[in-house]
């Protein structure tokens, strides 16, 4: 059973960041992009979030909660986000130490082994400006994801609904240590932030799936209006602290809902697999996506700039052409270098027998399957 609605807000999650990261790259071209500087285009990252809250709990069933289930589930988890986020980290390392200078306080970075460590293996450190990013910025959400998988696999053991209650009375402390104390260390102040509340959104609405509660299409309807509604609502403008989760992550949450709580029986379906199938592909590559975008965008702003005025194409013809570029690299990217590597180091990791089988796209069923994780990440 494929969770084909899910895959499709990935996709959607995915092209929101893109789009907020290309309004910048048409700016700096001197092509305005006012109407997307209104839209919450950043809230992507939340409806990620969300999704990866939804998964983690929703995928995980027996094999995780016997003898050895936390290093399986910690092993599956590396294999799919560490492979394609170290690739992209060691090119962007690479720009940064030809061009220090055009990466500001990133390339300023780039010479100190002590963050460059941190930035690889997920552990939160300041930039020279005091902002707390990695080396390749859009890493900062895989910290926040990474800390969600430890705590998780922390608490495995006593079944989905023990271990999403344990798991968010561990982020909740954290985020309540982080108001009162506002703790000096860089880690605790990043990881306290609210943001992190958003897992537990996604992981209330795996709960409610477990329970069997199934919406009909009028209720899930009104539930994807309400999510987007609420974000259209925030608009362009990104708040921060607990605004964020309660503005940002609870209409995300409605989205996941909407897209989640289906009837799958046939004679239920609202979309059909035959139309929807190519969409929920982007989903696929939707981590690749987030990933790769970056460099797809400034290649065409440096690409045009070289060229001569952008103003012949104006900022549609660019942001087509950028988003095109993105979506092309993002698939080839996923399925020849995100899928192998992931298959390979998943492979090493769990040589146990299942454990280096194929890699579901989607969550089959009730049970034991990984789904390939909603991080944008």
């Amino acid at each position: 059973m494929r969770l084909h609605g899910i895959q499709v807000l990935r996709g959607a999650a995915a092209l929101m960041v893109v789009l907020h990261h290309l309004r910048h790259e048409l700016a700096a071209l001197g092509l305005g992009a006012d109407a997307l500087a209104q839209l919450p285009l950043w809230a992507g990252v939340d409806v990620f979030f969300a999704i990866s809250g939804f998964i983690i709990v929703h995928a995980t069933g027996p094999a995780y909660e016997g003898p050895g289930g936390r290093r399986r589930f910690l092993a599956h988890r590396v294999a799919r986000v560490v492979p394609l986020y170290w690739l992209v980290t060691l090119a962007y390392l690479a720009v940064a130490l030809v061009l220090p200078r055009g990466l500001g306080d990133a390339g300023a970075a780039a010479g100190d082994p002590a963050y460059l460590a941190a930035s690889f293996l997920f552990w939160p450190a300041a930039r020279p400006d005091g902002s707390l990013q990695p080396l390749y910025g859009l890493g900062w959400t895989l910290n926040y994801e990474m800390l969600f998988y430890a705590l998780f696999a922390l608490c495995l053991g006593r079944g989905r609904r023990a271990a999403v209650a344990w798991t968010g009375a561990a982020l909740a402390g954290l985020v309540l240590y982080g108001r009162l104390a506002e703790p000096a260390a860089a880690a605790l102040r990043f990881w306290s932030d609210p943001i992190v509340l958003e897992f537990l959104f996604g992981a209330a609405v795996a709960l409610i799936w477990e329970a069997g509660l199934r919406l009909a299409p009028p209720a899930r309807l009104a539930l994807a209006a309400a999510g987007i509604c609420g974000l259209a609502l925030v608009g362009g403008g990104e708040v921060a602290g607990f605004a964020r989760p309660l503005l940002a992550g609870l209409p995300a949450a409605c989205l996941v809902a909407a897209f989640a709580l289906g009837d799958p029986r046939p004679a239920h379906k609202v979309w059909d697999p035959a139309w929807i199938g190519p969409l929920s592909r982007l989903g696929d590559a939707s981590y690749a996506l987030y990933l790769v975008h970056p460099f797809c965008l400034r290649a065409v702003r440096e690409g045009v700039a070289r060229a001569g005025p952008a103003a012949p194409l104006g900022a549609w013809g660019v942001g087509a052409l950028m988003i095109a570029l993105s979506v092309a690299a993002a698939v080839l990217t996923y399925r020849l270098v995100e899928r192998p590597a992931t298959r390979a180091l998943r492979a090493r990791l769990d040589p146990a027998p299942g454990g280096a089988g194929r890699i579901p796209n989607l969550v089959r069923g009730r049970g034991t399957s990984v789904f390939r994780g909603p991080e944008p990440h």
